[in-house]
């Protein structure tokens, strides 16, 4: 069999299949699926180049860009030469009227390709924030529906997250005032001690200790008070009671 009648068996072959159904020509919106159409499409392209170049001895040199950029490209010569062939025959030859206005068409093609992504992004838009659903059927509303409870879900997700770290920060500050607190507490109750044992070695009437013990214990007292509003009360004396000033219990002072 020649390879004229495998063509024709190729022909008629893809004949069958377009027969069963064709596929409607747009943008693939799943990306594994595009992926995979890309694959196989840039393969068989690929392979049609290489036939193309054999059985009938022309030169071609053809370039592919995936949208992530990645390229692909199959020449019998060279990329380089075929590119610079074109451009000379571009320069020299007749063709220079169809090849602009082979560009007018790619460009006019691919503009209006952009304007109806962007259509269809402000209607996408729109049908986010609940406006012209009048269009959609069940299943598109259902599907718009579940998309919107999974955006609802991380929004909140996300919001949970700052308030916990919020609410932690919080806790440490708490727990950084109240030791600060009772660090201050206790520097003021030594130094209180410390200036009633000092009052306690001066001359004097127990009268006059005895009142000015007082007036430093209520001083203290006091400040212990507005210091300790607002946190968690801590005895800081209860271990040591042989520490504690009672007024009460102080017996007068005998001087030697």
């Amino acid at each position: 069999m020649d390879s004229h009648s495998q063509e024709s068996d190729q022909e008629g072959s893809l004949q069958g299949k377009s027969a069963r159904g064709k596929i409607k020509i747009k943008r693939i919106e799943n990306t594994t699926n595009r992926q995979v159409t890309f694959c196989k499409r840039r393969n068989g392209l690929l392979k049609k180049a290489y036939e193309l170049s054999v059985l009938c001895d022309a030169e071609l040199a053809l370039i592919v860009f995936s949208n992530r950029g990645r390229l692909y490209e199959y020449a019998n010569n060279s990329v380089k030469a075929t590119i610079d062939r074109y451009k000379k025959a571009c320069s020299d030859g007749p063709n220079t009227g169809s090849v602009s206005e082979a560009n007018t068409q790619f460009y006019q093609q691919e503009s209006a390709k952009l304007r109806r992504q962007i259509k269809e992004a402000q209607s996408s838009n729109r049908h986010i924030i609940g406006e012209a659903l009048s269009t959609l059927t069940f299943k598109e509303l259902k599907n718009l529906e579940g998309r919107l409870e999974k955006a609802i879900a991380r929004i909140r997700s996300k919001k949970n997250d700052l308030l916990f770290a919020e609410i932690e920060h919080m806790q440490k500050r708490e727990l950084e005032l109240q030791n600060a607190n009772m660090y201050l507490r206790s520097k003021q109750i030594a130094e209180g001690e410390r200036v009633v044992h000092q009052m306690s070695l001066m001359p004097g009437g127990s009268d006059q200790y005895h009142q000015q013990a007082v007036t430093i214990a209520s001083h203290y007292h006091h400040h212990e008070q507005v210091e300790t509003r607002g946190f968690i009360p801590v005895n800081l004396l209860e271990p040591n009671h042989h520490h504690q000033f009672s007024v009460h219990d102080q017996t007068p002072l005998q001087l030697v």
